[in-house]
């Protein structure tokens, strides 16, 4: 047995496990499972109810800066500064939109895995913004919007600043770890 297969059939035994354990702890400690499943399915959508003029928003802005061609205007300006230091242009459309939205970014991602490889420094750089940044403006959305808050106040540009880091630290980081 390879132990590929074997890190499968456990990751599927625990999954079995949760999914059965939990409604069976449930109903052992003399809770109505099935009941306090369908309360909670319904607060979950009064809670997306609450959220959908918040994602509508978002996706209009993203869908604005996209169309208007505002992404590839800061590109445009920001590449030659970039080359300087060796960040590789191919990478900086996933930088501009990570924090807007993580399907993009994932295609993104795919796209240069696929166009230079998995093995190539612009792959490991991409898949290291991805796990070191988030989508700030959908979790402020989100979060936000989930308890009502409007003013966000110093937390849009916190997290930017945040993704800044994240992307500034995931190309010094692949540089000494790959390019050396």
């Amino acid at each position: 047995m390879s132990s590929m297969s074997l890190v499968s059939g456990i990751a599927n035994g625990i999954f079995l496990l949760l999914v059965v354990g939990i409604p069976l702890f449930g109903y052992l400690r003399k809770v109505p499972v099935y009941d306090t499943f369908v309360v909670g399915a319904k607060d979950g959508i009064k809670l997306m109810l609450k959220l959908i003029p918040y994602f509508v928003g978002m996706l209009v802005a993203i869908g604005m800066l996209r169309a208007s061609g505002a992404f590839e205007l800061i590109a445009k300006w920001l590449a030659p500064v970039l080359d300087k230091v060796g960040f590789p242009a191919e990478v900086l459309p996933l930088a501009l939109m990570r924090p807007f939205s993580g399907q993009a970014s994932n295609a993104i991602t795919a796209e240069l895995i696929h166009t230079h490889g998995g093995d190539a420094f612009i792959s490991q750089l991409a898949a290291t913004i991805m796990g070191s940044t988030e989508t700030t403006f959908y979790v402020i959305a989100v979060y936000f919007g989930s308890v009502q808050i409007r003013k966000t106040r110093h937390a849009i540009p916190a997290g930017l600043c945040a993704e800044l880091v994240g992307v500034i630290a995931s190309f010094m980081i692949c540089s000494w770890v790959f390019l050396r």
